[in-house]
């Protein structure tokens, strides 16, 4: 059963440095753990690449973090490991406490549905459906069947990114940045304890895309959700809390 209620931490007194602060007073649990994650495409063949080189990164609960590096550098291939939609070549990859390695593409399938949600430079959403209705496609996937609670979630969320107004219009017809606020709701819709954003922004014009990362950043603050953010944009990058920097296949600072 969907849980419809997305309770939002309301706004006391505390300033953004109190909240942190006590925040990290507490040991965070570890979302994503890699250790000597390496990636080669066509292994064992003459044109084997490796692209990832023994990559060891740890992100806690919370945590809001910027992937940058040239084009090239392995940032969609170190995304898309920690998504869960491809396998590393050799190495440990643990999401939400759950080893991954060895487990089969069920298991992937089921923990990805349940514990990560995937916010693209193209909103892949389905233009033929309405805006609700896109951020319902999750919990339809994870074996609900359409009920009350669901349909109360989709709209709490649709709300949250500021469009109730267009829940029902098809997702066709809305802009770039109203498009890739559906896509954020549709990536919270089971409420991922992590959100990776690959260049969510890329398309967007400055203010529709300062609108996607203050709400990205709000859902991150207000709800502890982890959030992995490639971009290109110096500036966005600055304003997460940790920079993550893949060069040739490597991490190089963070």
């Amino acid at each position: 059963m969907v849980d419809a209620a997305l309770p939002f931490t309301p706004r006391g007194s505390a300033t953004d440095a109190d909240r942190r602060a006590a925040t990290d007073a507490v040991a965070r649990p570890v979302v994503v753990q890699l250790r000597s994650v390496r990636k080669t495409y066509n292994p064992g063949t003459p044109i084997a690449t490796e692209v990832l080189h023994g990559i060891d990164l740890v992100i806690q609960r919370g945590e809001f973090c910027a992937i940058v590096g040239p084009s090239g550098s392995g940032k969609s291939t170190l995304l898309n490991i920690v998504g869960l939609l491809d396998r590393p070549t050799s190495g440990m990859l643990a999401v939400c406490g759950k080893e991954t390695t060895s487990l089969d593409d069920g298991a992937l399938t089921r923990l990805r549905g349940h514990s990560i949600g995937f916010v693209f430079q193209y909103h892949n959403l389905i233009t033929a459906f309405t805006a609700i209705e896109n951020v319902m496609m999750p919990m339809l996937g994870a074996g609900e069947f359409p009920n009350d609670a669901m349909h109360t979630r989709a709209a709490v969320l649709i709300d949250a990114v500021g469009l109730k107004r267009w829940q029902d219009n098809l997702a066709g017809n809305l802009s770039g940045g109203q498009q890739q606020r559906v896509a954020l709701a549709r990536a919270l819709a089971m409420d991922a304890a992590l959100v990776l954003a690959d260049e969510p922004t890329g398309n967007l014009d400055s203010r529709s895309a300062d609108e996607v990362f203050a709400l990205l950043r709000r859902f991150n603050r207000d709800h502890g959700t982890t959030v992995l953010f490639v971009t290109h944009n110096a500036v966005l990058a600055d304003r997460c809390d940790k920079t993550i920097e893949v060069v040739d296949g490597q991490i190089t600072g963070s």
